[in-house]
């Protein structure tokens, strides 16, 4: 994009142009840093992951990007819709309950990813893209040394080498940080899901003529081997997809057909449809299949052992990713990057030690993908696939943090214990579960409101407990399980803000949002933390090893879903919340 060449030096180096490294360099060129970004693809680039959560309109008006992409004509996204088992009726999530600021968008990425990367440049941000980092210089060992600087090269055969004091790596999947020097990326054998798609026109919009139309649709397979999304875009084309686990990908792709022949991609996507009546209703007799639009993607979860080092931040689908299509994929990108820009303004002004510095962003990150993870493992519980212990494909530092903070939600108040066990990593899940009870809907949010108030029936009410539940509850089945559904939802306060983590410290500060002095404060002593005690894990690998083991135990054995999507899981939650 800069008609200019790639500087020799630049104070600090983002690698990749997708949302987390624009974001992050717009936040620190605005912080008066000088930042250089090289983006390996030519922009705009495809790339799927085409609905959006509501905090993405705050994460948007921060940097001064929010009227633009509203001027842009993405889809405003009001909800949506999902149908996690068939012959039952269809949940609504309300995005407009919460006000205008809810509403979110469908887009399409490749016009949304280069709107940010302009954004990034239009804020003084060197911005080369079709520039690839092949490799990074350490002062010494990879694995414990600060980077110093980055060769880099384009297909025109134009190569070199930049010099710089920090970097942050957003370079996506590859992740060159996390894979190639660090070497420390876990996958999770239980979620190797792939998903096919493809685009069609003429598709019928969901719910036409009400306040949901335009809400993407979720669906089951009917053969329980998958689910699908149907998801309306501004161009006028709506993408379809089907995920399912690698396994039941192979079975399926390996029968042969009537001419004796595997399917092809495409064949093999048609016949995912014939289990999804609510698309082929959506498709009916008008919409049409764009050939040549079919795609596929081996998009497995993962985590790494730390996000940071001496001078480096890891963010965006580099540091980790939860699942192949679920909505928190560009929050927590944002998030990562915002945390990235906090830690190192706090680093560089000495209101933290550097090595603080690292522990904050490691813990924030792995907070935010710990908590969206569990909500997904509640669904798998909730959708009874599959037969591995997923919770050994959680990262045991990540979960000290995370429990600690669900731990007045799921034990109640007058729970001071720290001790892990196997029982209450059952509980844990037991509870993430209630967020998928197929007898909640909105009516049955609605009315269980109306009998006891929306301060009570709010993921913003003050924690209750199980056994607070049973006493306003007091045998009120609708009641309790509605409101047990907000107790869990309520973890993901914060998460659901957009620029919301200077609500709860960690590791003793806060942050510190504001333009042009973005770091960290020391927290007041009264506020809630995460403890100490749990940050001494962030940086032991032994602790992740240690919790595998526990977590291995035939007690914690669950049956691993092919179903991947939580949106048609956590946004249905937020119906008529008054929060994202």
């Amino acid at each position: 994009m800069s008609s200019s060449t790639v500087p020799t030096r630049t104070q600090i180096l983002v690698i990749g142009g997708g949302p987390a490294g624009s974001y992050a360099a717009s936040l620190l060129q605005r912080e008066g840093f000088q930042v250089t970004l090289l983006e390996a693809a030519k922009f705009p680039r495809y790339h799927i992951g085409e609905s959006l959560l509501p905090p993405m309109r705050g994460y948007l008006r921060f940097i001064g990007l929010e009227e633009e992409f509203e001027k842009h004509g993405f889809i405003v996204k009001p909800g949506a819709s999902f149908k996690l088992a068939q012959g039952l009726r269809e949940s609504w999530t309300d995005f407009s309950a919460g006000g205008p600021d809810h509403l979110s968008w469908n887009v399409i990425r490749s016009e949304m990813d280069d709107m940010l990367l302009r954004h990034a440049a239009k804020q003084g941000v060197q911005v080369f893209d079709d520039t690839r980092v092949d490799s990074i210089a350490f002062e010494g060992d990879p694995a414990s040394s600060r980077p110093i600087s980055a060769k880099w090269s384009t297909k025109q055969g134009a190569s070199g080498e930049i010099a710089f004091d920090w970097l942050v790596d957003a370079s996506g999947r590859a992740g060159i940080m996390s894979t190639k020097y660090l070497k420390n990326r876990h996958m999770r054998e239980s979620l190797r899901n792939v998903a096919v798609w493809g685009y069609w026109t003429g598709v019928k919009r969901n719910a036409v003529g009400t306040r949901k139309e335009n809400s993407p649709w979720f669906e089951a397979l009917t053969d329980q081997q998958g689910w699908s999304w149907a998801i309306p875009l501004h161009d006028g084309t709506t993408s379809i997809g089907v995920v399912m686990h690698q396994d039941a990908s192979i079975a399926k792709k390996a029968k042969l057909n009537a001419n004796g022949q595997k399917p092809t991609l495409t064949e093999h996507y048609m016949e995912q449809l014939e289990f999804l009546p609510g698309v082929k209703e959506l498709i009916g007799d008008e919409g049409k299949f764009i050939p040549g639009s079919t795609k596929s993607a081996a998009d497995f979860s993962y985590f790494a052992t730390r996000y940071s080092g001496d001078h480096f931040r890891v963010i965006g689908d580099a540091a980790n990713f939860v699942d192949p299509f679920f909505s928190s994929g560009v929050h927590i990108a944002l998030t990562g990057a915002t945390s990235a820009a906090l830690t190192i303004c706090a680093s560089i002004k000495g209101e933290v030690s550097e090595e603080l510095a690292q522990a904050w962003h490691d813990t924030k990150l792995g907070v935010a993908h710990t908590r969206f993870l569990f909500v997904i493992l509640g669904a798998y519980k909730q959708m009874h696939l599959q037969d591995v212990p997923i919770l050994s494909d959680i990262s045991g530092d990540n979960f000290d943090f995370a429990f600690d903070m669900f731990r007045p939600v799921i034990f109640g108040l007058a729970d001071a214990s720290a001790q892990l066990t196997s029982e209450k990593v059952q509980q844990m899940m037991d509870v993430f579960e209630r967020l998928f009870d197929p007898r909640v809907n909105e009516d049955t949010v609605s009315s269980v409101r109306a009998r006891y108030g929306a301060d009570v029936v709010s993921p913003l009410a003050p924690v209750l407990g199980q056994d607070g539940v049973a006493a306003v509850a007091r045998g009120d089945a609708d009641g309790e399980r509605v409101m047990l559904r907000f107790e869990a939802l309520k973890v993901f306060g914060q998460d659901f803000a957009a620029l919301g983590m200077g609500l709860v410290p960690l590791l003793g500060y806060v942050a510190r949002v504001q333009r042009g002095n973005m770091g960290l404060d020391k927290a007041d002593a009264r506020a809630p933390e995460v403890t100490a005690a749990a940050a001494t894990a962030v940086a032991a690998p032994a602790t992740f090893l240690n919790f595998t083991r526990i977590l291995q135990r035939p007690s914690l054995v669950r049956r691993r879903s092919r179903h991947s999507n939580l949106e048609f899981g956590i946004v249905e939650t937020q119906q008529s919340a008054g929060a994202p």
